[in-house]
């Protein structure tokens, strides 16, 4: 909570003395497009927080961290966006903002992979077809083909009988 005080104060202090981008303290964190997400619920999916951080630009990659043994969320990630403007503005809307009852804290970070983790282990684009085809809905047919819709509808009837 301190630490979403004090980024809410230095970001008020920037506003009223007129800070120029290049001064601002965000310009440290301008070779890194991570951001650490913390104070997230745990009942929260992938697909919710990108759903909530792709209002300031579109994220690349998430590591939304969990525990081992029984799979959920320990309440915090790290997200990747394309452009590193985005990091700023989620760190400044979304610090302290408050999300199913818990208080975010959002902030720039300098993302080091572990050494068993691949560059593309948290793609975005990666996780959302994981996601499809263990929920059934993706089909195997081209999105051009006009059985699509059918063959999809069909996986989900499959799944919920």
């Amino acid at each position: 909570m301190n630490a979403i005080r004090q980024t809410a104060l230095l970001n008020k202090r920037e506003l009223e003395n007129a800070t120029p981008p290049s001064a601002s303290w965000h310009a440290d964190y301008r070779d890194t497009a991570w951001i650490y997400v913390g104070g997230l619920p745990q009942d929260l999916s992938e697909g919710d927080v990108i759903t909530i951080f792709s209002q300031f630009g579109n994220p690349t990659h998430l590591n939304l961290v969990r525990d081992r043994e029984s799979g959920k969320s320990k309440g915090f990630c790290f997200l990747k966006y394309e452009d590193q403007r985005s990091c700023d503005l989620a760190v400044d809307n979304l610090g302290g903002a408050d999300v199913l009852g818990r208080m975010l804290r959002v902030d720039h970070t300098r993302y080091k992979r572990r050494d068993d983790e691949g560059e593309d282990d948290f793609r975005i684009d990666i996780l959302e077809r994981k996601a499809a085809l263990e929920n059934g809905t993706a089909a195997d047919a081209d999105e051009q083909d006009p059985m699509r819709d059918y063959l999809i509808r069909e996986k989900r009837e499959e799944a919920s009988t």
